[in-house]
C-alpha cells in the first residue's frame, strides 16, 4: 500500500468505532471515510482499503458507500471547494451566471481544480438555504446573496491566501480541517468559532413572535436538559400519578330499578329472570378507541406479534396463514381445506440455514474477529502483545 496512515489517523479511527456497539461497528463507516478524507484530501483506494481493514468490511462495500455521497471526493480536491448552487431558486436569481462567472475566471469547470491546487469549483443541485439565494459555500460554510462580482472577489482573496468571512458560521477552514470536523472532533483553532452568526431571515420568524407575543405556554429558556436517567425517572413517577389518580371501578348498584308503572323491576337476582331481549338485538358497536376505529379486536393467535401474523397471511404458499384478521382471505388447498397454523419465524429460519451466504457475499460487518480487535485496541490503546497504537492496526491483521 502506497498510502500510510498517521498513528494520529489510526488513534482517531480507534476512538470513532468505540463510539459504536460491538456489534454495530460498521456504523462507523461514515465517519471513518471523513477521517481519511482529512489526511488525504480525498477518498483514495488507500483511504477504501484502511477502512475496510479497521471495520472487518470488505472493499467493495466502503467502496459503494464512498462513491454514494457526493461529500466523498474521489480524487484529490483543492484546499477549498467551492460550490455554487444552480437550482431551481438560486439559478431564477442568477445562481448559473455566478457558476459561468466563476468558471471562466478560474478556468475549470466542475468538480475541476486550479493548477495552484487552491480552488476545487462544483455546482451543487442545492444548498438548502432558499431564502438566501443566490448562495454559495466554501468548505460547506456559506456566502448568500452572492453575484458574479462578490464571488469572483471570494475566489480571488482565497487564491491569495486570505481567509474570507462568510455570510453566516464559524471562519473558513481547509477542507482537511472540515473534514476532521465532520468526523465527529472538536475545531481546535483558537477562537474557531467566536465568529459568524445567524442570517436575518432566519431570524424573521423569532423577531415576528417577539413583535406579537407568541410563545409557547410555561416555556422556560433557563430550564436545564435533564439527563435521560433523570428524564425516565420523571416519566415513571408521572405514569405512577396518573395510575393513582383514576377512580376506583364503579360496583354494581343495589338499589331496585323501576318499571314503567313505578313498581320495581326484576334485578337479575337468583332464580328471577330479567326482561327478555328481543331475538334480532344486537350487542352494541364498541366505542371508538383512540384511532377512530370501531373495528372488533381480535387476539392473535400463538401470541404472535402483528408483524408475525400479517406475514402469514399474506405470502404466496399459504402453508403458514391464519385467518385471524377481518377480511383475511386465507388460501386453500385441493381438497379446499385452509392448511394448519404454523411460524413465520420457522420458515424463515430453515430457509435461511439452507442458503448460507457465499464468500463475498456475507452481510457486512460478519467479520466480529476484526471488530472486536478494534474495540480492545480503543480500549485499551494497545493489543495483547504490547504494540502501541501506531502498529496495533498491523498486529491485529497478522493475528
Amino acid at each position: 500500500m502506497s498510502v500510510v496512515f498517521t498513528d494520529e489517523t489510526r488513534e482517531r479511527a480507534r476512538e470513532i468505532i468505540a463510539r459504536y456497539p460491538a456489534d454495530r461497528s460498521r456504523s462507523a463507516l461514515l465517519p471513518l471515510l471523513h477521517l481519511v478524507q482529512a489526511e488525504e484530501g480525498y477518498v483514495s483506494p488507500a483511504g477504501v482499503a484502511f477502512c475496510a481493514e479497521v471495520l472487518g468490511l470488505n472493499k467493495a462495500q466502503v467502496g459503494a458507500v464512498a462513491t454514494f455521497y457526493t461529500m466523498y471526493k474521489r480524487k484529490p480536491t483543492g484546499d477549498f471547494l467551492v460550490s455554487v448552487c444552480t437550482n431551481t431558486m438560486c439559478n431564477v436569481l442568477g445562481g448559473q451566471e455566478v457558476y459561468d462567472t466563476l468558471s471562466e475566471h478560474l478556468g475549470v469547470g466542475h468538480d475541476e481544480t486550479t493548477a495552484d491546487g487552491t480552488i476545487t469549483l462544483e455546482h451543487a443541485e442545492c444548498l438548502a438555504a432558499c431564502d438566501y439565494g443566490p448562495v454559495m459555500t466554501v468548505n460547506y460554510d456559506f456566502f448568500d446573496g452572492v453575484d458574479p462580482s462578490t464571488a469572483r472577489g471570494v475566489v480571488d482573496e482565497l487564491r491569495a491566501g486570505g481567509r474570507p468571512m462568510p455570510t453566516r458560521g464559524a471562519r473558513l477552514c481547509t477542507l482537511k480541517e472540515m473534514a476532521v470536523q465532520l468526523a465527529g472532533f472538536a475545531d481546535e483553532r483558537d477562537g474557531a468559532v467566536a465568529d459568524g452568526g445567524p442570517g436575518e431571515p432566519t431570524l424573521r420568524g423569532l423577531r415576528l413572535a417577539q413583535q406579537h407575543g407568541v410563545s409557547v405556554p410555561g416555556f422556560d429558556p433557563n430550564t436545564p436538559i435533564r439527563s435521560k436517567a433523570e428524564a425516565d425517572k420523571a416519566a415513571a413517577e408521572a405514569k405512577a400519578k396518573a395510575e393513582a389518580a383514576k377512580p376506583a371501578p364503579a360496583e354494581a348498584s343495589a338499589a331496585p330499578v323501576k318499571g314503567g308503572d313505578g313498581a320495581s323491576a326484576p334485578t337479575g337476582a337468583a332464580g328471577v329472570a330479567g326482561p327478555a331481549k328481543p331475538a334480532d338485538a344486537t350487542e352494541p358497536a364498541k366505542p371508538a378507541d383512540a384511532t377512530g376505529s370501531t373495528t372488533r379486536d381480535v387476539t392473535a393467535p400463538d401470541g404472535k406479534s402483528p408483524q408475525v401474523r400479517t406475514a402469514e397471511t399474506r405470502q404466496p404458499d399459504a402453508a403458514t396463514a391464519v385467518a385471524d384478521a377481518p377480511g383475511t382471505k386465507v388460501p386453500v388447498d385441493g381438497t379446499g381445506t385452509a392448511p394448519a397454523a404454523g411460524d413465520a419465524r420457522a420458515a424463515e429460519a430453515a430457509g435461511v440455514a439452507a442458503n448460507a451466504p457465499a464468500g463475498d457475499g456475507k452481510p457486512a460487518g460478519d467479520e466480529a474477529g476484526a471488530q472486536e480487535r478494534n474495540l480492545t485496541e480503543a480500549k485499551a490503546g494497545t493489543d495483547a502483545d504490547g504494540a502501541g497504537p501506531a502498529d496495533a492496526s498491523e498486529t491485529g491483521a497478522q493475528k
